[in-house]
């Protein structure tokens, strides 16, 4: 007989019928006209709920066994400091109460609709705008410390990451050439990481990239901060850049110019944006890796732990390694 635990984990969101949401969502407060939408999201279920004579709501059934209550609550406060501070982010709803809800087994949240697109980051403007915005961020994460969440580090976003796949994912015929290739990069990772020298870890988005910025009036709106944690400020800089190094240095300098605004910007954490990119890649592995037995993940993932995903894994480090022995992105100005 198969216990609860090992169904929440084989199956973490099988009980979530459109029934149990809508019941979930009404147990709030809020009475559904039946809609419900799900969003693009696989750590967590994410869906819109239509609303009678309302605007719709937005629903987050968390992961079961991945934050504790304590952890999602120290999200959810720095997102309500941010609001205070009358920034742009989409902080959870407080009802009767309370932001995190119980139902039924499940974390629950709700949080306002909030439309928008995807912001241009080939448009120095909007990234110096963006600057501005993280600069006011990071001002707020440097208040205070998170108690419960994680750091991101090379341990544990590197090191842990690739025993897990070694020990969990590997086919045998890639097993060693993954494994050698992955220890070297991690061991300039970690040589790169020291050489920056004493960082400063603040409490960040963690996950800022375009698909959690909505832009509306030539402003932003910064959603999804489930990744949050300690890190170096550059972690929610390095995602906005892309291109040819040239191009990058150009949207560096827009949004560092910006973000100095109102936070000074440490330029030694540049180092560490390829180690940043690696730890990323490595991670995101890992995470599906972990994943593997939530149904959603085969489907949407298909090809993950074939031969060919981690030859191309492979292929992607050696690509990173080099790039790890090339001079950082510098910003002109210094």
């Amino acid at each position: 007989m198969t216990d609860e635990n090992s169904m929440t984990k084989e199956k973490p969101f099988a009980a979530l019928t459109p029934d149990f949401i809508l019941d979930a969502v009404e147990s709030r407060g809020f009475y559904s006209d039946g809609r419900a939408i799900a969003l693009n999201s696989y750590e967590n279920r994410v869906l819109q709920i239509g609303i009678e004579e309302s605007d719709p709501v937005i629903a987050k059934f968390y992961r079961p066994n991945r934050w504790t209550k304590a952890q999602i609550l120290e999200e959810h406060e720095f997102c309500f400091e941010l609001v205070e501070q009358e920034l742009p982010v989409v902080a959870p709803m407080v009802t009767q109460g309370e932001s995190l809800f119980e139902y039924k087994g499940y974390y629950c949240a709700l949080f306002e609709r909030k439309g928008g697109h995807a912001p241009e980051l080939d448009n120095l403007d909007s990234l110096f705008t963006l600057g501005r915005f993280l600069g006011r961020i990071h001002k707020v994460g440097q208040a205070k410390d998170y108690a419960e969440r994680p750091d991101l580090t090379p341990q544990t976003y590197g090191n842990d990451s690739i025993d897990y796949i070694i020990e969990h994912a590997l086919p045998p015929e890639v097993k060693m050439p993954y494994e050698s290739l992955a220890r070297d990069v991690m061991k300039l990772v970690d040589e790169l990481w020291q050489k920056a020298g004493q960082q400063r870890y603040i409490r960040v988005h963690g996950d800022c990239h375009v698909g959690n910025i909505l832009w509306r009036d030539d402003n932003p709106h910064f959603v999804d901060l489930d990744d949050s944690r300690m890190a170096p400020a550059v972690q929610d800089v390095w995602m906005l850049l892309s291109g040819e190094r040239d191009q990058q240095q150009k949207q560096l300098l827009e949004i560092i110019e910006g973000y100095q605004e109102f936070c000074d910007f440490n330029v030694a954490e540049l180092q560490l944006v390829e180690c940043l990119r690696t730890l990323r890649m490595i991670y995101h592995s890992a995470w599906l890796a972990r994943r593997w037995h939530d149904p959603a993940f085969k489907h949407a993932f298909p090809y993950f732990g074939s031969v060919q995903y981690w030859q191309e894994q492979i292929l992607d480090l050696r690509v990173q390694f080099a790039e790890l022995q090339e001079a950082p992105v510098s910003l002109p100005i210094y």
